[in-house]
């Protein structure tokens, strides 16, 4: 997904047009009731000192507060400590603060995936080398139910900022660390899904819609706490 944000951004006035039929744009939403317009931009992502151990103290919950509304997550300290970790002072140097969730895929896998503050896909924390997978859950049908919180990788040992949200049950391969649970926000979270995603097309630069891509409704963390 190496589309710049200000593509991405502009796209969106015309991606209920380029679809198969009228009458399949003038039945689809193209935002969410009660967003609020968006104000970040794509940007490099921080230099965070990466911690070398796990913390001694780990927080419980992670508040994820977006233009859309806050999403609430109870951390599984116990099963994913190394993750917390992790995410947890990536959090207090606000390096997700002010970004995109970048790619939304509403078929087969029902996911929102955030932590790149390029929003090209490829961003990570600047300087770290990845970390282990810890809490992977067991190979089978609904490995990644509604509500679960768990990292987005590009192979074992790859972790580093990005993460998804899942909004609907979801089977893929246990690959991905498992490190919390969905408290408040999963009801805006299928509502977004329910609005699509798109992506654009390079030969015609017009914004379809896409089974898996960036989001018709645009999704800005505007800050993260923890405690």
């Amino acid at each position: 997904m190496g589309i710049t944000m200000k593509r991405i951004l502009s796209a969106l006035i015309v991606a209920v047009l380029c679809v198969a039929t009228p009458a399949i744009a003038a039945s689809k939403p193209t935002s969410v009731a009660g967003c609020k317009k968006q104000t970040a931009k794509a940007h490099n992502p921080a230099k965070v000192t990466e911690p070398k151990s796990v913390a001694k103290s780990l927080p419980k919950t992670m508040t994820i507060e977006t233009n859309c509304g806050p999403i609430v997550i109870s951390l599984l300290t116990s099963k994913a400590p190394v993750t917390i970790t992790k995410m947890s002072a990536l959090a207090r140097a606000k390096y997700f603060d002010m970004s995109f969730c970048h790619r939304l895929t509403t078929e087969g896998i029902f996911v929102l995936q955030c932590g790149d503050p390029s929003a090209s896909g490829s961003g990570s924390p600047t300087g770290w080398k990845g970390y282990k997978d810890e809490n992977l859950p067991t190979d089978g049908k609904n490995t990644y139910p509604a509500g679960t919180v768990a990292m987005a990788n590009s192979g074992p040992g790859t972790n580093g900022s990005q993460f998804f949200l899942v909004y609907k049950d979801s089977t893929l391969g246990p690959n991905y660390s498992v490190w919390g649970k969905i408290t408040k926000g999963l009801d805006l979270l299928v509502k977004v899904g329910d609005v699509g995603a798109y992506t654009i097309n390079s030969t015609d630069n017009k914004a379809y819609y896409a089974t898996d891509g960036y989001p018709i409704q645009p999704v800005e963390i505007r800050k993260v706490t923890v405690k």
